[in-house]
C-alpha cells in the first residue's frame, strides 16, 4: 500500500518541506546511540547508516512559549511526569526537545531519575536549564532505560544539530512505523510570513484518548503559552483524539507545541482573528499527521475514515465517528473488502450518544466511487460488484448522516490484518 496520504488544500495555507525545522530558528538532529545495549554504540556504530537512529534533539534559537497534552492512561511514562513538571516550573517555556525510541522508560523504579538525567544532559550541551527541556521516550514498556548510551552520544548529537536535519529527527522517534511522518505549512499573520510544522510517530497502541503518540510541533509565530495550550486543547479533540488503530491507549502519548516568535508578528494573547489563523494552521498539521498515523497503522493496508454529519452536537458526531472506526469487526471487513454495512450500523448503534437511529443514512466511498447501503436506519439494495470496486482502494470513507442537526466530525483508523498480529506477537524482539 502507498503510505502517503492525500492532503487537502486550505486557502491561505501552503504546504512546505521541513517538518520541525520548517519554522525559523529551529534545528534538529537524530543519531543511533545503541539504546538497546547497556553500554551504547561505539563511534563506528554511531556513523553506520544501517543502524536505525534512536535519539534526537530539536532546539530553538530563542526561548519558546510551549504547551502540551498527555496520555490519559493511569500508567504514565516517566518522561510525561518530568515534562509536565518542567513546563510548570518554567510557566510554559521551553527551548529544546530530547526524545528516544526503543525504550519507553515506563514502569521503572528509576524512570523519573533517568528522564531528568536526559534533560540535564541536553541542558549541559546546549547551555540551558534542564527544566527548559521537553523529554519523551517510546518503545518497550517495563524495561530499564540504559542511560550510558545517551551520555556517550549527547555531544555528537548536539554537535550535529542543523536547520535541515528534520528527517534525522523524525526517523529517530520511529518504532514500528514504516514511514516518517512530517507536515509543515506557511501562512501570514499581520503581513508576516509564519510557519508551523511537526513530526509524529506511531503505528500501534493507538486509541483516541489524548494524545495517541509522540508528536512534536514547532512554530515561529509569536503567541503566549496560554493561547498555545488553548489551541492545542481544542484541536486535539478533533484530530488525535479521533484516531484509533487498535483500541490500546499508550502510556507515553504526548503532543507538544513550541513557538519562538521569530516571525515577529504581534504576540497573540487573546482569542482574536490572528489566533484563529494560528489555530487553523495547527489543525492542518495535526489533522494530516493524524491521517498519516492511521494509514501507517501496524499491518494496515487501508486508511479508514468515518465522517458523521448532521449530528445534534459536536460531541455526538465525534462519539459516533470514533465508535465506527474502532470496531474490530468493521476493520476486518474493510481488510477483506466486504461491504458488510451491518457492522457499521452496529457500531453506530452501540456508541454512547443519544440520537434516533431511524433517520441514519450510510454510504461507503473511495476514489473509485460511492455506494449507498443504508437509508433511514434500514438496508437498501446495492451492487456488490460496485461495492467491491469501491473497497479495493487504499483509502475508504464511511459517511454516516444522522439527519438530526448541523454538526460534523471525522475520525480515522485503519483495517485489521494478519500482519498486525504478527508484528505484536514478537514486538519485544
Amino acid at each position: 500500500m502507498n503510505k502517503q496520504i492525500k492532503m487537502l488544500n486550505f486557502d491561505g495555507y501552503k504546504y512546505i518541506d521541513g517538518g520541525v525545522c520548517a519554522s525559523k530558528g529551529f534545528k534538529a538532529n537524530g543519531i543511533y546511540c545503541g539504546i538497546k545495549t547497556a553500554d551504547g554504540a561505539n563511534e563506528t556504530e554511531m556513523n553506520d547508516k544501517n543502524n536505525k537512529s534512536d535519539l534526537c534533539l530539536v532546539v530553538s534559537d530563542k526561548i519558546c512559549s510551549a504547551g502540551a497534552v498527555y496520555t490519559t492512561n493511569k500508567v504514565k511514562g516517566a518522561p510525561i511526569t518530568v515534562t509536565k513538571n518542567n513546563l510548570e516550573k518554567t510557566g510554559g517555556k521551553a527551548i529544546a526537545i530530547i526524545a528516544n525510541s526503543k525504550n519507553a522508560n515506563t514502569c521503572n523504579a528509576d524512570g523519573v531519575q533517568k528522564a531528568e538525567r536526559m534533560c540535564q544532559l541536553a541542558g549541559e550541551v546546549l547551555g540551558i536549564k534542564p527544566e527548559q527541556v521537553i523529554v519523551a521516550s517510546t518503545g518497550v514498556i517495563g524495561q530499564i532505560l540504559p542511560i550510558k548510551p545517551i551520555e556517550k552520544a549527547i555531544s555528537k548529537l548536539a554537535n550535529g544539530l542543523d536547520y535541515n536535519k528534520n528527517i534525522e529527527a523524525a526517523t529517530a522517534i520511529m518504532t514500528t512505523d514504516t514511514v516518517k511522518k512530517e507536515v509543515a505549512v506557511e501562512f501570514e499573520i499581520d503581513g508576516k510570513i509564519c510557519h508551523l510544522g511537526g513530526m509524529a510517530k506511531g503505528s500501534g497502541m493507538i486509541h483516541p484518548n489524548m494524545a495517541t503518540t509522540l508528536n512534536f510541533i514547532t512554530s515561529d509565530v509569536s503567541i503566549s503559552s496560554d493561547m498555545i495550550q488553548k489551541a492545542l486543547d481544542e484541536i486535539v479533540k478533533i484530530t488525535y483524539n479521533c484516531l484509533s488503530i487498535d483500541g490500546d491507549t499508550s502510556t507515553n502519548d504526548m503532543v507538544s507545541v513550541m513557538a519562538n516568535g521569530m516571525a515577529e508578528n504581534a504576540e497573540i494573547t487573546e482569542d482574536n482573528s490572528n489566533f484563529k489563523i494560528f489555530k487553523q494552521a495547527l489543525y492542518i498539521v495535526m489533522m494530516n499527521m493524524t491521517k498519516m498515523l492511521a494509514k501507517d497503522g501496524e499491518g494496515a493496508t487501508k486508511l479508514l475514515e468515518c465522517t458523521v454529519s448532521n449530528a445534534p452536537d459536536l460531541d455526538t458526531a465525534i462519539i459516533v465517528a470514533k465508535s465506527v472506526i474502532r470496531s474490530p469487526l468493521l476493520k476486518c471487513a474493510i481488510f477483506g473488502e466486504d461491504a458488510n454495512w451491518g457492522r457499521i450500523l452496529c457500531a453506530v448503534g452501540y456508541s454512547d450518544a443519544e440520537f434516533d437511529i431511524n433517520t441514519v443514512d450510510v454510504d461507503i466511498c473511495s476514489e473509485k466511487g460511492c455506494v449507498s447501503v443504508c437509508r433511514n436506519g434500514a438496508g437498501i439494495e446495492f451492487s456488490e460488484e460496485k461495492a467491491s470496486e469501491v473497497l479495493s482502494a487504499d483509502e475508504i470513507t464511511i459517511e454516516v448522516n444522522l439527519n438530526q442537526g448541523d454538526f460534523k466530525a471525522t475520525a480515522w483508523g485503519c483495517d485489521l490484518t494478519y500482519d498486525y498480529v504478527k508484528i505484536n506477537g514478537d514486538y519485544r524482539s
